[in-house]
C-alpha cells in the first residue's frame, strides 16, 4: 500500500509549495495546453495544485483529483468551495461527485477519482484529458513507475508536469553537530520502498523523469523549486525537523543518542524563531514532440 498523508500537514505545507512552485514552468505548461485543457491531477491531496496552477492557466478548466483517500478528497471539494468564496467566486455542485468553481477567466469543473496510483498509469483515464500533473509524488515512486508513465503519456501524448520533487539536498540553519548524521539517514529513508513497486527515486526523481521522457521524444524543461523557510515558518520549521530527525532515527540506531538532541534543539529553535532551512526541490516538465 502506498503512503498516506495527513490532511492537516498538506494544509500547512501548501503556502509554502505555492511560493516553491517554479512559474516559468507553470506558464510553459498552460501555454501547451488546448483552450478549455482536462488535467489530471495525480495524488491531488487537498487539491493545493490546482489552486495554484489554475490561475497560470486562466480560462475554463477540468480537474479530476486523483488520490486514494475519500477523506481527503472530501476535504480538497470543501476546501476548493471555502477559498474561492472567500475571494468572492460563485461555488456551484451540481451533484455531488462535481464542483463548479465560476472563475473570471471561466469556470473550474472539479471532479476526483479514488485510485490507488500504485496501479498508475493502467487504472487512469489517460484517454479523457490533455495532462498529467501531480506535486511531491515522483520521489516516492520507483524508477519502474516512472517509465511506466512516460510510456503512457507518449502513447497518448500527453504533457506531464511534476512539481517539487527532492534533489536530497537540505541545509538547516544554525548549524547542529548532528547535522549530517539526520541528513544521511534522511537520505537513505527516501530511497526506501514508499510502495510503487521498488525502490523510491528520492533525490533521483528528477534525473529520472527527464531521461525517461526524453527517451520518448518528449521536450523536458527543470526548474528550481526549493522549499525556503524563514525564521518566522516556526510550526512549518518545526515539522520539517521533527519528520527529518523521525526518519533518520529509524536508519541511524547508533545514533539514536544525537539524533533526539537534534529534534529537540531543532524543535525548540523553531519554537523561538531562531531556526531556518531550506529544502532543495526541482520542477520538471515534459512536452510531448509537436505534430
Amino acid at each position: 500500500m502506498t503512503e498516506a498523508f495527513d490532511g492537516d500537514w498538506l494544509d500547512l505545507r501548501e503556502p509554502h509549495d505555492a511560493a516553491a512552485r517554479n512559474p516559468e514552468l507553470a506558464a510553459a505548461l498552460a501555454a501547451a495546453l488546448p483552450a478549455r485543457p482536462r488535467i489530471l491531477d495525480l495524488g491531488a491531496g487537498t487539491g493545493s495544485l490546482l489552486r495554484w496552477l489554475g490561475h497560470f492557466i486562466g480560462r475554463s478548466q477540468a480537474w479530476t483529483l486523483v488520490d486514494a483517500d475519500p477523506a481527503l478528497v472530501e476535504r480538497a471539494f470543501d476546501t476548493i468551495a471555502d477559498r474561492a468564496d472567500g475571494v468572492g467566486w460563485t461555488v456551484t455542485q451540481p451533484n455531488r461527485r462535481t464542483l463548479l468553481v465560476h472563475a473570471p477567466g471561466g469556470a473550474w469543473r472539479v471532479e476526483a477519482l479514488l485510485a490507488d496510483l500504485a496501479e498508475a498509469p493502467e487504472n487512469l483515464p489517460l484517454d479523457q484529458v490533455d495532462a498529467v500533473v501531480s506535486t511531491a509524488l515522483c520521489d516516492l515512486v520507483s524508477r519502474d513507475w516512472v517509465e511506466r508513465m512516460a510510456d503512457a503519456c507518449a502513447r497518448h501524448r500527453l504533457p506531464f508536469y511534476s512539481a517539487l520533487n527532492v534533489t536530497g539536498r537540505e541545509r538547516f540553519s544554525p548549524p547542529h553537530p548532528a547535522d549530517a548524521l539526520v541528513m544521511r539517514g534522511f537520505r537513505r529513508d527516501q530511497r526506501r520502498d514508499k510502495g510503487f513497486g521498488g525502490v523510491a527515486l528520492g533525490p533521483e526523481a528528477p534525473r529520472a523523469i527527464a531521461e525517461a521522457f526524453a527517451g520518448r521524444g518528449f521536450t523536458v524543461h527543470r526548474g528550481p523549486s526549493d522549499w525556503i523557510v524563514d525564521r518566522r515558518s516556526r510550526l512549518f520549521a518545526q515539522e520539517i525537523a521533527t519528520g527529518h530527525g523521525a526518519a533518520a532515527f529509524a536508519w541511524e540506531r547508533r545514533g539514536a543518542a544525537a539524533i533526539e538532541d537534534w529534534i529537540e534543539t531543532r524543535r525548540a529553535q523553531a519554537a523561538d524563531g531562531l531556526l531556518s532551512a531550506r529544502i532543495g526541490h526541482q520542477d520538471v516538465l515534459a512536452l510531448p514532440p509537436a505534430g
